[in-house]
């Protein structure tokens, strides 16, 4: 089978997208590249699958809600295999997690993983890459942006003050004046006390 690449760039993926192209590749192995030539060990597994509704008030002051489903990845203390999982196992895991919980197929998908040589966070799919009996998807960071921005507005402020996201302008310090003489108080003697 020759290499295969299909690149996501339309921006965060949804779970439905996600799920289509697993059920197109149920008979390869899926591994998850974290980080270029790194990948999750052979031996994970999809410990969980959570779906989580956010809402938030940016600091525009504007309310935003979307869905996240959330793929959990663990690597055991010991190898436990020497080929990932097929894609097809995968998909028997999903399978139950929807039993219980129907996953939003318009929900922004993200991959949790974690090891002791790299912190735990949560990546988008970033590009598939077919590879004889392999299927691999390649991580990418999530980032964080500032909305208010993103639509041309401010952060919290009226149009004639400064966005927090830009420069703070320098204020001039208030000048401090002694106001009382120097024997009045705080002296031996001098009653302040």
């Amino acid at each position: 089978m020759a290499n295969q690449t299909n690149q996501v760039t339309a921006g965060p993926m949804t779970w439905g997208d996600f799920k289509r192209t697993l059920e197109q590749n149920p008979d390869l192995h899926l591994q998850f590249e974290y980080e270029a030539g790194k990948f999750v060990d052979s031996s994970y597994h999809i410990t969980e699958i959570k779906q989580a509704p956010i809402v938030s008030v940016d600091c525009g002051g504007q309310m935003n809600s979307w869905t996240e489903v959330i793929v959990q990845l663990w690597e055991p203390s010991v190898k436990e295999a020497d080929r990932s999982m097929k894609v097809g196992k995968a998909l028997k895991i999903v399978g139950v997690v929807e039993k219980s919980l129907p996953l939003n197929p318009n929900a922004i998908v993200k991959i949790e993983f974690g090891n002791s040589k790299f912190d735990t966070r949560q990546m988008y799919p970033g590009e598939f890459v077919t590879e004889g009996d392999t299927f691999t998807v390649n991580l990418v960071p999530d980032f964080t942006q500032c909305k208010a921005l993103s639509r041309n507005q401010s952060c919290g402020t009226s149009s004639a003050d400064a966005s927090c996201c830009a420069p703070a302008e320098k204020k001039e310090e208030p000048e401090l004046v002694v106001v009382a003489e120097e024997t009045s108080c705080c002296t031996p003697g001098g009653g302040c006390c």
